[in-house]
């Protein structure tokens, strides 16, 4: 028995993980956060938690992700080129399978972090037909100031 709508598209982000996704007005997005799931040398799933100050939408069929180097994740994802995007945002799960190519660490920033483009080969979205998605992965900044301009100054630099 199937619990799920599904919506499914070869490609293009819905409306909605776009707008998180588009770097603006992250204090409102500062509790939202995301698995970016990869797959280790030993063909293991590797997850990591991500927010909407590492991964930004150029379109809806491209994005953009900083992420830190030298970590598990950064590493499969040169490897693999693959990475596949998790999200839970009002009332979806919306999944978003990955092809990255590495645009390596940006000279003279903030924040030198491992910049990758990512296009959408495959999104599709879920919602259950018996009951509401309430939240997915929610996070509690420590010191929302110095996160939310950080994220800023990330996205800027990703996006160059």
């Amino acid at each position: 028995m199937d619990f799920f709508e599904r919506t499914c598209r070869s490609l293009g982000l819905s409306d909605e993980l776009y707008e998180l996704l588009n770097g603006e007005n992250l204090e409102n997005k500062q509790h939202e956060a995301m698995l970016l799931m990869t797959v280790t040398e030993d063909g293991w799933p590797h997850n990591a938690m991500v927010s909407a100050g590492e991964v930004v939408a150029l379109d809806k069929e491209n994005l953009r992700l900083a992420l830190w180097p030298g970590t598990t994740t950064t590493k499969n994802c040169i490897r693999t080129r693959k990475a596949t995007l998790v999200a839970v945002y009002k009332g979806r799960v919306h999944y978003t399978r990955l092809a990255v190519s590495p645009l390596g660490i940006l000279e003279g920033t903030k924040h030198p972090l491992e910049r990758f483009s990512a296009k959408i080969e495959f999104y599709k979205e879920d919602q259950a037909k018996y009951a509401d998605i309430t939240s997915g992965i929610q996070i509690s900044l420590k010191d929302p100031s110095a996160v939310l301009s950080r994220w800023k100054e990330t996205i800027q630099e990703t996006l160059r």
